[in-house]
């Protein structure tokens, strides 16, 4: 029986994680976050790390937060914790363009690629583009005025959550494999039609008028710095997913 630890084992990536591996039988699943019943644990202290790692062989690392620097502090703990342990595979979950968009949060994203690269870990790192979920939370900030001002030439390659779950469990029950194949939605869509997505399927009228912003993280969205076309492998769509979404 492998044990396979899930860190982010509540939120929106790792619950899903979770029901895959436990789903898929023959392991010792355990579930990590700050509310775990069983395994209580801070990564930001490194408080009950130890005691959640012991005789762990695989650690998927899906907890995040876009507090400055504090993924990297985390994941500074859980390094340290899980070659304490002598864990042989650290999976971790990153998103596709960190090295491209300048964002705070990226490039902690990319730091902590890199303290995981030299770790001494065997080491597997999926980067996937945005969920359906961030998408829509992106869609309702656009359109709560009147008029939904859009940036103009930003386009996003939305991806199902469960689906890249499916792709992290695959990738956690195999040998490390260093950097995978990116992972991204089936379709790439500018921010101008995911927000007319969106207003059709809540039944809203709403002018969308398209805005070109000035500066350097804007220049990298136009560019296509959060898509990756040729792993368009995700199945499910952002208006499947939004027309369930606003549904229930």
């Amino acid at each position: 029986m492998t044990t396979i630890l899930v860190t982010g084992g509540t939120g929106t990536l790792g619950r899903f994680v979770i029901e895959r591996l436990r789903a898929s039988g023959g392991h010792e699943v355990r579930e990590l976050s700050r509310r775990s019943v069983q395994y209580p644990v801070d990564l930001l202290t490194g408080a009950g790390l130890a005691d959640a790692v012991a005789g762990a062989e695989v650690i998927v690392h899906c907890a995040t937060t876009p507090k400055g620097g504090a993924d990297e502090t985390a994941a500074r703990h859980l390094i340290d914790a899980a070659r304490a342990a002598g864990v042989r595979h650290l999976v971790y979950i990153s998103i596709v363009g960190i090295d491209r968009v300048p964002l705070g949060y990226y490039r902690t994203k990319l730091q902590v690629e890199r303290l995981i690269e030299e770790s001494g870990l065997g080491f597997t790192i999926l980067r996937a583009t945005q969920f359906h979920e961030l998408a829509l939370t992106f869609a309702r900030g656009l359109t709560k005025l009147p008029v939904a001002l859009v940036p103009t030439g930003v386009r996003l390659q939305p991806v199902a959550v469960d689906e890249v779950a499916a792709r992290l469990v695959a990738l956690a029950l195999g040998e490390p494999a260093g950097h995978a194949e990116e992972l991204g939605g089936p379709e790439v869509l500018s921010l101008e039609a995911l927000v007319r997505t969106y207003l059709r399927a809540v039944g809203k009228r709403r002018p969308v008028l398209g805005v070109r912003l000035p500066g350097r993280l804007f220049a990298a969205l136009r560019a296509g710095g959060l898509l990756t076309p040729e792993h368009a492998v995700g199945e499910g769509t952002f208006g499947e997913f939004v027309g369930g979404a606003v549904g229930r």
